[in-house]
């Protein structure tokens, strides 16, 4: 099978809200008046993100889900994106699988798929990711102000728990283990929440390095600091985790692709109509301060001492 045969028969497809989609040499895209377009890209590597034997149909659905995630925590509408594969070889049964996991979350949310590209070479798989929000009302990380609250949505933690029981690292018992391990698979990207943020949120951004690393990139943009409490996070209940590994897989873990945002004290009331009209439970952490760095307390209210703040490529 031909690189063009692949691409052809396996991602293909019309794309009728793009001026011109796969096939020729660019993409061509209008975009609505009085909208602006969110861009993102990223890639999944084979090893580093996924095991090399993981199941295609999920992996296929969490390349495109880590994607639109990026647009959730920009309040922006997911419309079209690109594709680019680099494969050892063209297993047809991979193949299909793939893009059925792909185009299964991509028809869900309304993404046309408009053109990529295709290589032989290790493992890689990168989304580019395109969406529409109305002019001057994307959520930022730059907006978050002293006093307001900070806000998660979902459970964190489920992922990175998921991933430890994988690599050997600790059993997770029966009651979590389904949970996790489909939190770690097919993350659920908060579109619609993004979506109900946009004039209620002052700041935003997904979580996918780890709490700590990602409300960090807030507090450094929006150059203000943060006080959390480790007993509010929302955290999977399980038994018989070890308090250090729960302790990093909930702050540091990563993985998670919920929202952590940003809001005034005086939008409670409209975050909680939110997370009742979504039926997605938004859990206030803690507050923004005027001094910069980020307090975590315990219980008792001691500071924590935390090691890791999330994950680096390069670290």
């Amino acid at each position: 099978m031909s690189e063009f045969d692949l691409i052809q028969r396996y991602f293909t497809r019309p794309a009728p809200n793009a001026i011109l989609g796969v096939g020729d040499d660019a993409a061509l895209l209008r975009v609505a008046e009085g909208m602006e377009l969110a861009v993102s890209t990223d890639m999944l590597v084979s090893g580093t993100h996924f095991f090399p034997d993981a199941d295609p149909f999920l992996l296929g659905h969490k390349t495109l889900a880590v994607n639109l995630s990026d647009l959730a925590a920009m309040g922006a509408v997911p419309r079209w994106a690109t594709l680019a594969l680099a494969l050892p070889g063209a297993d047809e049964n991979w193949l299909r699988r793939l893009s059925e996991g792909f185009f299964a979350l991509a028809d869900e949310y309304g993404v046309e798929l408009v053109g990529g590209d295709t290589t032989r070479g290790p493992l890689n798989l990168s989304v580019t990711i395109m969406g529409e929000v109305p002019r001057g009302r994307a959520l930022r990380r730059s907006g978050a102000n002293a006093g307001d609250d900070i806000w998660v949505s979902g459970t964190l933690g489920k992922a990175a728990l998921g991933l430890a029981h994988l690599q050997g690292r600790f059993a997770l018992p029966e009651n979590a283990r389904l949970s996790c391990l489909a939190a770690l698979h097919q993350p659920r990207p908060r579109v619609a929440l993004g979506l109900a943020l946009r004039d209620i949120a002052n700041s935003a951004i997904d979580i996918s390095d780890g709490l700590l690393a990602d409300l960090g990139h807030i507090l450094e943009c929006s150059q203000v600091g943060a006080e959390i409490a480790f007993a509010a996070i929302p955290a999977v209940e399980t038994h018989g985790i070890d308090d250090a590994l729960l302790r990093h897989c909930v702050l540091s873990g990563g993985d998670d692709y919920e929202l952590c945002f940003t809001a005034s004290a005086a939008k409670r009331s409209e975050i909680d109509a939110v997370a009742a009209k979504l039926q997605l439970p938004l859990t206030r952490i803690g507050s923004i301060s005027a001094a910069q760095g980020c307090t975590v307390r315990a219980a008792d209210g001691s500071v924590m001492k935390i090691k890791e703040s999330g994950y680096d490529h390069f670290a």
